[in-house]
């Protein structure tokens, strides 16, 4: 991807014009991220109190009994989202579903081991483990360009 920037005295708002010859993954990731309409911190609620949580500290959300659980280190934080919300909101900050039930930060996973046939298992840095469910593998495949 080439990058170029022009910087002008006159310009009061600045303007960003892509040029490309087809729509991919990581266009559409750059057009969310310049199109940011996302707030940079959740609302999580724990002890019947609201905390604020930022994006990049989440290692995992999983849906459970109806409910949608955001992990940080060993805390779970009870989201007023369903699965599918927390998605659209988290996906310019890495999360990427892997089951039906679940969403992961990629850059808090240590490793994908690929040696289970037909899953995935995915080993976080805070120690936790989950896997991909056979209906995601493709698309984890395809995000790690194999």
């Amino acid at each position: 991807m080439q990058i170029e920037l022009k910087i002008e005295e006159g310009c009061t708002d600045p303007k960003v014009i892509i040029i490309t010859d087809r729509m991919t993954d990581s266009i559409n990731r750059a057009i969310n991220i310049l199109s940011e309409n996302t707030p940079e911190m959740l609302a999580g609620f724990r002890d019947d109190a609201a905390e604020v949580i930022s994006p990049h500290d989440i290692f995992r959300i999983y849906a459970c009994d109806g409910k949608t659980i955001a992990v940080i280190n060993d805390k779970e934080y009870y989201l007023r989202l369903r699965l599918y919300e927390a998605e659209e909101k988290l996906g310019v900050y890495d999360f990427v579903r892997i089951s039906n039930s679940e969403l992961v930060n990629l850059k808090k996973v240590k490793k994908f081991d690929m040696s289970l046939s037909g899953t995935i298992c995915v080993s976080m840095t805070d120690g936790t483990v989950t896997y991909v469910s056979r209906r995601y593998v493709k698309k984890i495949k395809q995000i790690l360009g194999i």
